[in-house]
């Protein structure tokens, strides 16, 4: 059983060594990193799960980002430990995150990931919208949160502060 609750400051250390373990050394070269340099993690989205010890088993973090105009949440990462995989814990954590997003105010929310594996949260394909590169468009996902969020958002992604 683990208990699911929103990422406070004295975890932060705790899951960036989960991100390590469970992602290739290199990772904060990736262009998702670019638009989270000096963005904090949206508070009250971002979920840490542990068990009933109170070992770290998965994290989820968004971050805030304009395409155009308009305000979107970028998911990721999302990782869950190498001990820990095959229980159901990361969908855990992306449907509780996401049942809280738009309850928080968010309207949409986007990743770059796997479409089979997140298709079943319904993230489909955008269209439009791009990330910087080297990223695939391929893996550039969405999901509305409100009904017809995506409609006519297109451009390039920009960090929030921009």
């Amino acid at each position: 059983m683990y208990r699911l609750t929103p990422e406070e400051e004295a975890d932060h250390w705790e899951v960036e060594a989960l991100y390590d373990t469970c992602f290739a050394p290199g990772r904060e070269a990736l262009s998702s990193y670019r638009l989270r340099e000096g963005v904090p993690p949206v508070a009250g989205l971002s979920h840490v799960a542990r068990d009933g010890e109170g070992i770290l088993g998965g994290a989820i973090r968004y971050w805030p980002v304009r395409i155009g105009g308009a305000a979107a949440l970028l998911l990721g990462p999302v990782a869950v430990h190498p001990t820990r995989q095959g229980e159901g814990l990361g969908r855990a954590l992306i449907e509780e995150s996401l049942a809280r997003a738009a309850p928080a105010g968010w309207h949409r929310v986007m990743l770059v990931g796997d479409a089979p594996y997140y298709g079943r949260f319904g993230f489909a394909r955008l269209e439009g919208v791009e990330m910087p590169p080297p990223t695939n468009p391929e893996r550039v996902l969405g999901r509305e949160l409100a009904p017809g969020a995506w409609h006519g958002i297109a451009g390039p992604v920009r960090r929030w502060i921009d």
